[in-house]
């Protein structure tokens, strides 16, 4: 565990000239009202707690009056473009709610809560610096996982919609003690999100990085895990960072497979998986190619990662398939051969 942290800040990358056409040509860009320097005009703000009085990293923040309701009502409108495509209509009916600022990591994003004045339901969005990285992530996300999701860029600013479930670390200490039943079906559901991160190599899928959204079912429930945060997307070095396993702030859920999953049961979810993956890709492979044309182009890491990861994967793989990779786009695209090819045998990944 103790080699699988980043080895230090992330660097954001700037988006290309070939990655922002691509973007424009499939509605990712559109011009925004404000951007994310102009959120930093608060006046003060306080520190935002949890149900049980815990610090949750979030503050929020305090405007004058004299700026509130301007910057209100463009992020009224940032939402409005972002959830129904423009149709500026629904604003009378929306207000800010709160603003709240990220005081962790290295994204500081301001998360924004608007509410339907017509039925006071509420919803969220984010505002964030721009990152290549951060937007390759979320366009392999739409293309790749069973999930689909919203988002914005202009200039240096991205808007992320709110994926709404229960973040991974609460839903450990509160929602593993269930029937065998569920709890094999959680641990099901991590072996194909472990497995959907590697092949696309999305890192750093520690228990607060993702969410499990629960649905209801007739016998039991369903779970799903869905990554929320984007910005390891193909930047380490090390292989079993992408690898949510090897993360000790998922033993809860990995002890679940450990108790319930025999070997045989593992690798036939992680084919399943990969036969998923493949339909998706061949689903959308002109757009799928297009993305990684430009991620081949692209640098979204440094020399060093590249040598190491590109040695560890065909380590793992026993492969000579990555020995001319040179950007991370190139071994994102060479990990996904792999799964294209139904008669190479992927090595097992065992929990």
């Amino acid at each position: 565990m103790r080699g699988n942290k980043p080895s230090k800040k992330k660097v954001a990358f700037p988006v290309s000239k070939q990655f922002d056409t691509y973007l424009k040509s499939y509605n990712r860009f559109l011009k925004l009202p404000i951007q994310y320097d102009d959120m930093d005009r608060s006046i003060g703000g306080f520190e935002l707690m949890d149900m049980d009085g815990n610090d949750t990293l979030w503050k929020t923040l305090i405007y004058d009056e004299a700026e509130r309701q301007e910057l209100h009502d463009h992020l009224c409108e940032i939402y409005a473009l972002l959830k129904t495509d423009g149709d500026l209509k629904v604003i009378e009916h929306l207000k800010v709610d709160r603003i709240d600022f990220c005081i962790f990591g290295n994204t500081h994003p301001y998360r924004v809560r608007i509410i339907n004045r017509l039925n006071d339901n509420y919803d969220h969005f984010y505002i964030k610096k721009i990152d290549a990285s951060r937007i390759y992530g979320l366009e392999l996300e739409d293309l790749l996982s069973p999930n689909r999701i919203s988002f914005l860029y202009d200039r240096d600013t991205l808007i992320e919609e709110h994926i709404a479930g229960i973040p991974g670390d609460d839903f450990m200490k509160r929602n593993t003690k269930v029937s065998n039943f569920d709890q094999i079906r959680i641990a099901k559901e991590f072996i194909k999100f472990n497995e959907r991160c590697f092949v696309r190599l999305l890192g750093d899928m520690r228990s607060y990085n993702y969410i499990v959204d629960i649905t209801p079912d007739i016998d039991g429930n369903q779970y799903r895990i869905r990554a929320i945060d984007f910005d390891q997307q193909s930047y380490e070095g090390r292989k079993n960072f992408y690898l949510p396993q090897y993360f000790k702030e998922n033993n809860a859920i990995i002890k679940l497979g450990l108790n319930h999953l025999g070997t045989e049961t593992v690798t036939q979810y992680q084919f399943e998986e990969r036969s998923l993956i493949t339909r998706r890709a061949k689903t959308s492979s002109v757009r799928l190619n297009k993305l990684l044309k430009c991620m081949i182009a692209d640098k979204l890491s440094f020399d060093y990662k590249i040598d190491q990861l590109k040695f560890e994967l065909a380590s793992h793989h026993k492969t000579h398939i990555f020995d001319h990779c040179d950007s991370m786009g190139e071994l994102v695209l060479a990990n996904l051969k792999l799964v294209l090819q139904k008669e190479f045998k992927q090595s097992i990944l065992k929990l």
